[in-house]
């Protein structure tokens, strides 16, 4: 039982929140983990998934005024060492106690990061992988590198009820070679992450029993080992000599004419809250909270054991917490504002990654221009953009997140992919069904990387419809003699079925989010154009086994009910997940969705099909979509940009010189 002062302290923690949507502070998580704790008597053993804020009520939120109370709550999944099933529950700081509890037996929690080396070094000290690895050669186990990989849900016997890593093993050549390049096939080992014992050791030979040869080959990338680098440009630099334009006060960032709140927790990331935008002192509302809510990277092939490669990166390891420091001049560069971020460790003390987020400004091009030929005058606005980023490094790949503002009310997202390749060895040469040989006896397969945003909407307030527009050319005859005539056949969402939709080319689809009690100055509801570039089409089987967990990929737009508990499109607890959990299980009520407090749900990706050109790191891949007004302003809303010179620019060649005559 806590005592009388670990109450105060709780509650202490607990007051000093500035607004209900900051994300825990230290001091809370501290505070969550000692009442945790002194509810189980279980000491060291007792480890922690998830400290993070539980979000109050919308109208809790918007009836928020600086300087009234705070009730502060937190979400935690707390689990025993070496024993399965995970305690979900909540707590009160304010109250310094748990609310509520829930011992979910059946569930298995993320792998977390500490747990990485821990599961690498069990391996590695088990005499079936020593001999393994010794019969390949390799007398140096430091330079053996052992991942661990989720090991999914195939019915495999001797799995059941456990919670496990099925894990791929790599070799170095020198201490810091990159050991992505020489990959040891058929040999895997997997590992009880909650016992950290060695189930099996599975050693694979090629048909015929010879082993397929570790390539042999460095090919490396890191700024100490090489040495042919190319010469540099002049220097590029960005300069703001009265500093950037926008203000951040605690987690409130203002620009422009937005204004929005920054959140981040250890599984999506990055979150934005209560976007809005102000015009002419009215302040519009767009997006009460917008975050990547999932992700998945299944791969393309049935060789070996490779088809056990389908990942949920923030299902199955949480997101955030691998979330990167962000270097100044290399990361981010211009006028860069800084947020750090504090997430809990396994034994739910808190941990601090220092400049985990980045804020800046982008030039963003022009505007608009327009040139009068009759009195041969020219008007030009350019534009810029607002950046909020992160970077993530899951394994071998890197995932930069980044989220636009734009001063036309644009709220774009785009990822962009960098990282290693999984690599897997093979005799050179050899064919290929599956894959690209990127370098002698290495190859990389088919995958894809699909991700999903939830998009808890707002335009213009709570209640939402979602519309599909649909482009249609009618058949040449009466109503369209000339056969050029199309338009567009606006359908509404009304229910969750019906709002299981997919993209069609042929139809030029697109979707609005609208809002039907709010109209324009011409009588058209306000709203968003969702622009989709970036859908793709799924190829594994949705009745396969890594298929039936992946459900929000068959469609590419979902749309629910709002609900605070339908946070994740795959369910919450994804490691080891049964088939069918998340959209597709909540999506088959069939609730309506029309003129609602909706959440919209997009899941978009990159189809990754390897190159010569992806190794030794891949150069930044890109994949996202963009929210863009649609009828919500009467006009363009950039018409009153100012006239602007920049008076930084020079001409260069022959006629080099200022920007402006005189200057």
């Amino acid at each position: 039982m806590l005592t009388t002062v670990e109450k105060n302290q709780a509650a202490m923690a607990a007051a000093g929140a500035a607004h209900p949507l900051d994300p825990l502070s230290a001091e809370e998580i501290v505070a969550v983990a000692s009442i945790v704790r002194a509810a189980y008597d279980f000491g060291a053993e007792l480890l922690f998934e998830t400290i993070e804020l539980c979000e109050p009520a919308k109208d809790v939120v918007r009836g928020f005024v600086a300087g009234m109370q705070i009730e502060r709550t937190a979400r935690f999944n707390a689990y025993r060492r070496g024993a399965t099933g995970v305690w979900r529950g909540k707590v009160s700081l304010t109250e310094g106690a748990i609310t509520t509890v829930d011992f979910l037996a059946d569930v298995r929690q993320m792998i977390s990061p500490e747990e990485f080396f821990m599961i690498e070094d069990a391996a590695k000290a088990d005499p079936r992988f020593i001999a393994a690895i010794e019969r390949r050669g390799i007398t140096d186990m430091s330079l053996v590198c052992v991942d661990p990989w989720t090991a999914g849900n195939f019915g495999i016997e001797g799995e059941e009820n456990r919670r496990l890593a099925h894990t791929f093993v790599w070799m170095r050549m020198f201490k810091l070679d990159n050991y992505y390049a020489h990959p040891v096939e058929g040999l895997n080992v997997v590992v009880d992450i909650d016992t950290m014992e060695v189930l099996r050791v599975d050693d694979h030979s090629a048909a015929g029993g010879i082993d397929v040869p570790i390539p042999q080959t460095p090919i490396n990338y890191d700024s100490s080992i090489l040495t042919d680098f190319r010469a540099p440009l002049k220097p590029l630099d960005v300069v703001q000599r009265e500093g950037p334009s926008f203000t951040l006060d605690g987690n409130l960032l203002t620009w422009d004419n937005w204004d929005l709140r920054i959140g981040f927790n250890g599984r999506e990331g990055l979150v934005l809250y209560r976007l809005g935008y102000t015009v002419g002192g009215d302040r519009r509302p767009v997006g009460y909270r917008l975050s990547m809510s999932e992700m998945v990277v299944p791969y393309g092939t049935p060789e070996g054991v490779h088809y056990r490669k389908n990942v949920f990166d923030s299902g199955e390891y949480g997101f955030g917490k691998l979330v990167n420091s962000l270097a100044l001049g290399c990361d981010c560069l211009g006028h860069i504002q800084y947020m750090d971020v504090v997430l809990p460790d396994m034994m739910g003390n808190p941990r601090v990654i220092p400049s985990g987020i980045c804020i800046h400004e982008e030039d963003a091009g022009l505007a608009w221009k327009h040139f009068d030929f009759r009195s041969e005058r020219t008007e030009t606005r350019r534009t810029r953009r607002l950046v909020v980023s992160s970077i993530t490094t899951v394994g071998n790949y890197e995932y930069c997140c980044y989220w636009y503002l734009y001063q036309d009310g644009r709220i774009e997202f785009e990822m962009k992919a960098t990282g290693i390749i999984n690599t897997v060895a093979c005799f050179p040469g050899s064919d290929q069904k599956y894959g690209t040989e990127v370098a002698p006896g290495v190859v990389g397969y088919n995958h894809q990387h699909v991700f999903c945003m939830r998009l808890d909407m707002e335009i213009d307030g709570p209640n939402n419809t979602v519309i599909e527009c649909d482009t249609i050319a009618p058949a040449m005859g009466p109503g369209n003699p000339m056969g050029n005539a199309f338009y567009v056949e606006q359908t509404p969402l009304s229910s969750e079925l019906k709002a299981r939709r997919k993209v069609d080319f042929e139809k030029s689809r697109y979707w609005k989010i609208v809002n039907p009690d709010r109209k324009n100055w011409v009588g058209k509801p306000t709203g968003y154009k969702i622009d989709t570039p970036s859908a793709i089409q799924p190829y594994i089987d949705p009745q396969g086994p890594s298929g039936a967990r992946s459900g929000f990929i068959y469609n590419h737009i979902w749309v629910t009910p709002y609900d605070p508990e339908e946070r994740y499109p795959a369910g919450e607890f994804v490691n080891h997940s049964a088939p069918g959990d998340g959209l597709p299980k909540w999506t088959a009520r069939d609730r309506p969705t029309e003129n609602t407090d909706i959440v919209v749900w997009h899941s978009f990706g990159l189809h990754h099909i390897p190159r010569v050109e992806d190794h030794p790191v891949q150069p930044c891949v890109f994949c996202g979509f963009t929210l863009m007004p649609l009828n919500f302003f009467d006009g363009n809303p950039l018409i009153n940009l100012p006239p602007e010179t920049n008076m930084a620019s020079r001409s260069h060649g022959k006629d080099a010189g200022s920007c402006c005559a005189g200057d």
